[in-house]
């Protein structure tokens, strides 16, 4: 960059991608002054907090676990859908912890995960040609709603401080506690037929047809991490209090509280230039201390492969906020132009500070991914190495439904794994597109083929909610969890045989 010169709108000097053309401009600014004078969602020491533990992920000390909605909805925003976004993740995670015995990074898509980008500006509904629904802090869903209106960021600051506030109401009374993870688990599906057993394609089960394999698993780690917690209060390892519900006077204590942060997509600088924030480095020894710009309205921000161009208004914004960030690395990205990119945002090579997000498909992570690590560490960038295995694997299918296969997932997810073992490096984590919503008789959505479901392209309109990308269900984010956990088992004990629940979910196998 020939103008080192840094300012949250700095930005605006740059060509900016994805850019939304409000008719009012200056009902835009008014909002904006708005936004700018409410409070920060979230704090400079949570920020620097997660920062410490990606550059723990960076060292191979722990795992980042990134997830959530592809684009949430105003609507979305109620008691049900959160409490179950979170306990999938916080099952999600204990599957990891206790297959890896490594710390879960949790960040999760939501609180602000509202806008998406389009390759089209406009589109044709009932002959009509009318602008493309960006998400809902820029317009609506109805064709007749598409006029972008500045109210709904100001609408989308209220729905983020809802959500977070009922985020850390959970996580600090109980909700996440180890002392008893089926409360946030398997018990908030109320269907018989999926507590008990699930369909499944695979031949684990010939006699019944179902598989077990996957409910018996969960059950086994509860148990087990139970018996440990009892054997710990017996022998005097804890206090007595964390043992005692949050409710009744109990402490929180290690077992009781969990780390949690919130992500989106950096796309409407907009809306993130009102919600930077000038605040003191935690941490600064310098006298007077060092000032930073920090982005209040998430821990955790990502640019996209449609706004990662190297002089365009993204990454001059990205490249002066305290945040740690993500960029999304995918076909179209040169090894030069990546390298480009990290010497831009994190010149100083500061640990915890990128994360390296790869979504290729399939089909041609094996003709990148290898090229990409060798020229990061050629380069001795510090990066947290993350898979995305949705994007890259989106289909449409015979009755028109936008969906992704299971089996083609996890098939980039475990090429991924072995080409970072060919290469010496190693995954630190992955990034997934998944929902733990259940209608009122405790089914999930069925919106991605496959799993140790079965799901068919016949049962895809069942209970598709998406209005943006396919999400994998609660059920096949627990194989995913199982995939992994078992991987890190394995690895652990020296097992190096073929992954068994990889071969049981269809997995393909894909050469390094």
């Amino acid at each position: 960059m020939a103008d080192l010169k840094w300012h949250p709108s700095s930005w605006k000097s740059r060509t900016a991608a994805q850019i939304v053309d409000y008719p009012d401009q200056q009902h835009l600014k008014r909002v904006l002054t708005k936004i700018n004078g409410l409070p920060p969602l979230v704090t400079p020491a949570e920020i620097e907090r997660l920062r410490f533990q990606l550059a723990a992920v960076q060292r191979n000390e722990a795992f980042l676990l990134h997830a959530g909605d592809c684009a949430e909805s105003f609507d979305a925003c109620t008691q049900q859908n959160i409490s179950a976004k979170i306990g999938l993740i916080l099952s999600f995670s204990l599957i990891l912890i206790w297959g890896g015995r490594l710390p879960v990074v949790r960040i999760g898509r939501i609180a602000g995960q509202y806008a998406k980008p389009r390759s089209s500006r406009t589109e044709t509904i009932d002959n009509r040609e009318v602008l493309n629904f960006r998400g809902d802090n820029v317009n609506g869903l109805d064709p007749n709603d598409r006029t972008p209106d500045p109210e709904r960021l100001l609408s989308a600051y209220f729905h983020s401080t809802a959500t977070l506030n009922y985020v850390r109401g959970l996580l600090t009374s109980g909700f996440a506690s180890l002392h008893h993870p089926r409360d946030w688990s398997l018990s908030h599906v109320r269907s018989p037929a999926l507590r008990s057993v699930y369909p499944c394609t695979c031949s684990c089960t010939p006699d019944f047809g179902y598989c077990f394999y996957r409910r018996s698993e969960f059950e086994k780690i509860t148990q087990g991490l139970s018996d440990a917690l009892d054997f710990s209060h017996t022998i005097g390892a804890d206090s007595g209090r964390e043992s005692v519900p949050f409710d009744r006077g109990g402490g929180r204590g290690v077992l009781g509280e969990v780390d949690f942060y919130t992500s989106h997509e950096g796309l409407m600088l907009d809306w993130e230039q009102a919600m930077t924030r000038e605040a003191d480095i935690i941490g600064s020894k310098s006298s007077p201390k060092e000032k930073g710009f920090y982005n209040t309205s998430a821990h955790f921000l990502w640019v996209g492969d449609r706004t990662r161009q190297l002089d365009g208004a993204h990454i001059e914004y990205f490249r002066g906020i305290r945040n740690p960030i993500g960029i999304k690395v995918g076909p179209s990205l040169e090894n030069a132009e990546l390298i480009r990119l990290l010497q831009i945002v994190n010149p100083n090579k500061e640990i915890g500070r990128v994360t390296l997000i790869t979504r290729y498909g399939a089909g041609k992570i094996g003709d990148y991914l290898a090229g990409h690590i060798e020229a990061v560490k050629h380069s001795q960038h510090p990066v947290a190495w993350v898979c995305d295995p949705m994007h890259g694997n989106t289909l449409t299918s015979s009755s028109g439904f936008k969906t992704r296969n299971f089996a083609t997932i996890i098939s980039e997810l475990t090429s991924c794994i072995s080409i970072h073992a060919a290469c010496g490096s190693r995954l630190g984590g992955v990034s997934l597109e998944f929902t733990g919503e259940l209608n009122d008789e405790g089914f999930s959505v069925t919106e991605c083929l496959g799993g140790s479901m079965g799901l068919s392209e016949e049962q895809l309109g069942l209970r598709y909610q998406s209005f943006c990308d396919p999400r994998l269900n609660f059920e096949q984010s627990l194989d995913v969890a199982f995939l992994i956990s078992n991987h890190f088992k394995e690895e652990r004990l020296g097992d190096k045989g073929e992954n068994s629940i990889y071969a049981a979910l269809g997995g393909r196998k894909i050469a390094p």
